[in-house]
């Protein structure tokens, strides 16, 4: 037990298990399978669905959630970061767990890891399978974390493993190039289970961890596709299952959210004969399914648009929106990053988009300030349309005087400055 610990709040939790290792990030998983089987948590009965990949893999899981409550079942979904918080990372049958279930799950984890340091992360993983097996969710949607192949959810073989998408970030804990990010990925297939990969242009490397692994391969494009019908509706078939099925287009925006429902789709399928899914709980899922901080508006005049983008891949699909939804003034940006993303690449790409830029600090172990951020963009950026803020709330408020009605203020780069700005606006409404 930990002294005064014991009965204690969820914050009093969260701010232990960040202290209980000395690193933040430590990609491995004989400790996370150790504590497992002290806790007498073996491989899940029910199908486990695990989302890897460098974006898209909340806008999947929230997808595959939606349309398996619409079918009638309880689904357990993990995911990662929070925007608010911690409790927005464990959902059962769609409902954030309470303080109380979460306080519990960590005091069990607590008592029989003994000496074993477990990072912030691998507790909350382990959280969620105990959660998960105590209220009996079926199916689980693991979304796994940065990695894959060391990740603590890759703990849990999956009965499907599905890669979203394959883009630069993390660079210095998964590889350089998207071939080696992509070998990581994909660590999480399994032999003579489904694999599948939403990316339309994969690096070679899914399939190589494909067939070392031995799992069987579902490729977009190849074996499975979506396109889009002249009502406005897409249709999806795939030449391994003997389905088609015409659905509206998902409620998610994003130009590559098609990509990400295609690889749902396909994992549905696959299970079908184990997890019957109708079609109407499909279109009912997909038009239904939500998550907040992607592409989200959350204000007009001016429109307050929230993304959390803070890859150039991510990037590109922020940029492609703002072109396809112009407005007729000006557009503030209000951007913060952590210490270990290319803020020059992103602020490269998305800068004939923005005409001011409100640079905010982000805090936090990796975070980075706003004069750090700063110094990383490009020299191309007229610096005269540059301001920098301690934070994102002091960003927010002087885009609030210096935004008109017909104006824009797009926020993004870190789950952090999307979830100050969302709890900003409910604190103005209380």
């Amino acid at each position: 037990m930990v002294p005064g610990l014991t009965g204690g709040t969820l914050p009093d939790w969260l701010k232990y298990i960040q202290q209980i290792h000395f690193r933040s990030i430590d990609m491995t998983l004989d400790r996370v399978a150790l504590v497992l089987e002290r806790l007498g948590l073996g491989q899940p009965t029910v199908p486990v669905i695990a989302v890897s990949g460098t974006n898209g893999k909340g806008s999947t899981v929230a997808m595959l959630e939606s349309i398996y409550r619409a079918a009638g079942y309880a689904p357990g979904a993990y995911t990662s970061p929070h925007l608010q918080v911690f409790n927005e990372r464990i959902r059962v049958d769609g409902k954030a767990v309470s303080d109380a279930v979460i306080c519990d799950a960590f005091e069990q984890i607590n008592v029989v890891r003994g000496a074993i340091p477990l990072t912030y992360f691998e507790f909350g993983t382990l959280a969620a399978l105990l959660i998960f097996a105590d209220r009996q969710a079926t199916p689980l949607l693991l979304e796994v974390g940065m990695g894959g192949r060391l990740d603590a959810v890759n703990v849990i073989a999956a009965d499907v493993a599905i890669v979203t998408s394959i883009g630069l970030d993390h660079q210095a804990w998964l590889g350089e190039d998207r071939e080696a990010i992509g070998w990581e990925k994909a660590g999480i297939f399994r032999a003579g289970k489904p694999a599948i990969c939403g990316d339309p242009a994969p690096p070679s490397s899914i399939g190589g961890a494909a067939a070392q692994a031995g799992a069987k391969l579902f490729l977009l494009g190849r074996d499975f596709q979506l396109q889009k019908n002249p009502q406005d509706y897409w249709h999806w078939r795939s030449q391994h299952v003997s389905f088609a099925i015409d659905f509206p287009i998902p409620r998610i925006s994003g130009a590559r959210q098609w990509q990400n429902a295609a690889a749902a789709l396909m994992a549905i399928f696959v299970l079908q004969q184990r997890f019957p899914v109708p079609t109407s709980a499909i279109i009912a899922g997909m038009t239904s399914a939500h998550i907040a901080g992607r592409l989200q508006v959350l204000s007009d005049n001016p429109q307050l648009l929230v993304d959390v983008a803070h890859n150039p891949q991510a990037i590109e699909v922020l940029e492609q929106y703002l072109r396809s939804h112009p407005l007729p003034g000006v557009t503030y940006a209000i951007y913060g990053a952590l210490a270990d993303k290319n803020v020059g690449a992103v602020c490269r790409q998305l800068d004939t988009c923005i005409d001011h830029w409100l640079i905010a600090g982000v805090a936090g172990e990796r975070g980075s300030t706003a004069t750090q951020t700063a110094a990383k963009m490009p020299a191309s950026i007229d610096k005269n349309k540059v301001q920098l803020f301690a934070d994102v709330g002091s960003a927010l408020a002087q885009a609030r005087i210096l935004a008109n009605a017909t104006d824009r203020i797009v926020a993004f780069g870190s789950f952090l400055v999307v979830g100050a700005i969302i709890t900003r606006l409910e604190s103005d409404r209380e």
